[in-house]
């Protein structure tokens, strides 16, 4: 397995259309590409996306037929590059649909998919909110991936704030862990980089983080700032505010050293539900479910 990886997040603009979504999302692909990227990483909705009102309206087709997935197939077929596509909406048979983030090799094959599990339902301020559970389906797997480049776990913007999710991919052998995002602005200035350092220590882990950048149409703004952040908490590479590439090359050997450093993972302990503050309820034996 290869213990360096040179990876670039491609810090696209929320596109209301498949077209556009497609054509930013190939013109940062092949730069990224041809500057020497061995594994490219979309954001949440490289596929689209728009709103309307409080609902999240991104253009939805079955995975079988959806343009932009097929296009980036072709894509790393043809250049030999892995892609993480950050999420396209899928739809499916309740006339709903997924927030499906994929894996593609570098024969352009599917190599795991992952149905984001926490849907954002928040009223961030009087004019604006967002409800996800009234168009899209959850999720409930959590997914990693077999690489040349280490085990990679996936989550999906607001799983960041689930971090029970984060350490049970990193217990089951995560190395990295990739946080496609449209983050809004209004929640990246107080939370994004914080939060994305913080899931890296915990977990001794790379965290990859890329965000969209910009107006949505129909309302709302995407705050960029894709990040890689390292095993330690460093922040290796931040997007800023502007759409491009975001270039770094990882070790992954920083993995082991980190964790031999503070083996958190390895001091993990189940532990039991404390009892009422009257201290009359009995304290079972089953110890706190792992949420997903």
């Amino acid at each position: 397995m290869a213990q360096s990886l040179n990876l670039a997040c491609l810090q696209t603009r929320p596109r209301p259309d498949f077209s556009s979504a497609l054509s930013e999302a190939l013109t940062l692909a092949d730069a990224a590409v041809s500057a020497g990227a061995q594994m490219l990483l979309l954001p949440e909705y490289c596929g689209g996306l728009r709103t309307e009102g409080r609902f999240l309206a991104p253009p939805a087709e079955p995975e079988a037929d959806h343009p932009v997935l097929q296009e980036l197939k072709v894509f790393a077929r043809a250049r030999k590059v892995w892609i993480m596509v950050g999420s396209v909406a899928v739809s499916d048979a309740a006339g709903k649909f997924f927030n499906r983030s994929l894996m593609i090799d570098d024969t352009g094959t599917i190599k795991s998919r992952y149905d984001k599990i926490h849907l954002f339902d928040v009223q961030l301020s009087e004019t604006e909110a967002y409800r996800e559970s009234e168009r899209i389906s959850p999720g409930n797997e959590a997914v990693l991936t077999e690489t040349p480049y280490g085990m990679i776990g996936h989550t999906i913007c607001y799983d960041l704030r689930f971090p029970t999710l984060f350490r049970d991919l990193a217990r089951a052998g995560a190395e990295i862990i990739v946080v496609p995002a449209a983050f809004t602005k209004r929640t990246g200035e107080a939370h994004w980089h914080v939060l994305n350092r913080a899931r890296a220590i915990e977990n001794g882990v790379f965290i990859v983080a890329p965000c969209a950048i910009g107006p949505v149409e129909g309302g709302g703004e995407s705050y960029g700032h894709s990040l890689v952040v390292d095993p330690w908490g460093e922040v290796v590479a931040d997007g800023g505010d502007i759409p491009g590439v975001v270039h770094a090359t990882i070790d992954l050997d920083q993995v082991a050293a980190t964790r031999g450093r503070i083996p958190s993972l390895s001091h993990d302990r189940s532990y039991r539900p404390a009892a009422s503050p009257g201290g009359t309820e009995e304290v079972t034996d089953e110890p706190l479910k792992k949420r997903r």
